[in-house]
């Protein structure tokens, strides 16, 4: 739990109704903010997010001598180019963003200075090997806790060299550390995937002139060319858009509209898994922004059915599967999620997490597995009081249950939302009707 606990209660709702414009995309903020960095001229940002992961990469830029200006509409960042990032003062604090952690590391593997990079609690518990191992084969020297494995990471940077690499994961961040520390490898750096994860730094890499080729699920950078500033649009993010769609879902009545919401293919699998569960979902008005594919998103109320997840869909849904295990909860039948072991190492293990939370509110039978969990649904959860493990999506999903609980659910730290999706609650207050 942090250390200022603020608890919160959801109460059940009659029906929602509405149109809800959802914050800028995590992942894409994060990136916008150090390509804009490295490249010469000026980046301008609209619709960033303004969540704590986001300004943890923000400062970190900042400390690193980029100027960096927020109007609250506009960031304006004036890149320094690929070469000039200067020696931190201090250590870089990454909050609870693992984005930040992992891509910064593969960044500052081939920079000429000294960093440390450092987080919160829950941070420093979650696995660094994954992008220290890779690093170290192209000559990154990093010392950390375990021998690296855990932050806080001291990172001296020098030269690298190119590799090419085998991922045993489908993991974005990994791949795009090691296409950051490309931008600085002699050679080529090339990374292959088991399935294809989230494609963002590849779109905007290309975006801002980066030398990138991809196939399939291999990625290649080389360094040697400059990056130039651009306009950034940040579409809206689906795995906020996530809660809403659920939301949607499962309450009686309920009919929402969803704007601006991106619906990049890597990222889409909640679409594809709750349509299979049977859910109204209509894409409308599909276009491209900055590179980016973007759709408004109709849900209404659907009766689900249980189904199975597993395979492909697994990663292209990873973030989302804390908000899908609510609507397994109240579809007809079983659910079985497997092949997703990955959410026993995130901000916190959520496949525990949602397990024990659904039960305290009344949920059907569920049962863990060391890759998932099936859960076998209900027609109304009781309600009760849950426990958020300082996670934010563990929060939000908790509170997208209440709305179709009879009695509500108190959560007992919802500060931790705020790293993702600031102001949640009352946009989510706004479509409710009690």
């Amino acid at each position: 739990m942090h250390e200022h606990a603020t608890p919160h209660t959801v109460p059940p709702v009659k029906t929602l109704q509405g149109t809800v414009a959802i914050p800028g995309d995590k992942s894409i903020s994060h990136r916008s903010i150090m390509l804009g960095s490295l490249a010469t001229g000026i980046t301008r940002i609209t619709n960033f997010l303004r969540g704590e992961d986001n300004f943890a990469t923000m400062n970190a830029f900042r400390n690193m001598g980029v100027m960096i200006e927020d109007s609250g509409s506009v960031v304006t960042v004036h890149g320094v180019g690929v070469h000039g990032l200067q020696e931190p003062g201090d250590v870089l604090d990454c909050g609870n963003s693992g984005t930040t952690i992992r891509l910064m590391t593969g960044l500052l593997s081939g920079q000429s200075f000294f960093s440390v990079l450092t987080g919160d609690q829950y941070l420093r518990k979650r696995p660094m090997k994954r992008v220290t191992e890779p690093l170290r084969r192209m000559g990154a020297t990093i010392a950390g806790r375990g021998n690296g494995t855990l932050a806080p990471l001291a990172v001296s940077g020098g030269r690298l060299s190119g590799i090419t690499f085998q991922s045993p994961i489908a993991s974005a961040q990994v791949k795009s550390a090691l296409m950051l520390a490309g931008l600085y490898a002699d050679g080529a750096t090339t990374i292959s995937e088991p399935t294809l994860s989230r494609d963002h730094s590849e779109r905007m890499f290309r975006f801002f002139g980066a030398d990138v080729e991809t196939a399939d699920t291999t990625v290649t950078v080389r360094a040697g060319r400059e990056l130039h500033g651009q306009e950034i649009v940040v579409p809206g993010d689906i795995s906020s858009a996530a809660f809403f769609l659920v939301a949607g879902l499962i309450v009686p009545g309920a009919e929402l509209l969803i704007r601006n919401v991106g619906i990049n293919p890597t990222r889409t699998g909640v679409l594809d898994i709750l349509q299979q569960m049977g859910g109204d979902i209509v894409l409308q008005d599909q276009r491209e922004v900055s590179g980016e594919p973007v759709a408004d998103l109709l849900v209404r109320h659907s009766r689900l059915k249980g189904i199975e997840i597993g395979g492909d869909v697994v990663p292209r849904a990873i973030d989302e599967f804390p908000a899908i295990s609510v609507a397994a909860a109240l579809a007809e039948g079983t659910t079985v999620i497997k092949d997703a072991h990955e959410l026993r190492v995130k901000e916190t293990d959520r496949i525990a997490a949602m397990a024990q939370n659904l039960r305290a509110i009344g949920s059907g039978t569920i049962e863990e597995s060391e890759d998932g969990m099936s859960i076998t649904g209900v027609e109304t959860l009781r309600g009760g009081s849950v426990a958020s493990f300082g996670d934010h999506r563990i929060a939000m999903s908790l509170a997208i249950a209440a709305c179709a609980s009879r009695n509500g659910v108190t959560i007992d730290d919802v500060s931790c939302v705020s790293t993702s999706f600031p102001g949640f609650f009352e946009l989510l207050a706004g479509v409710s009707r009690v």
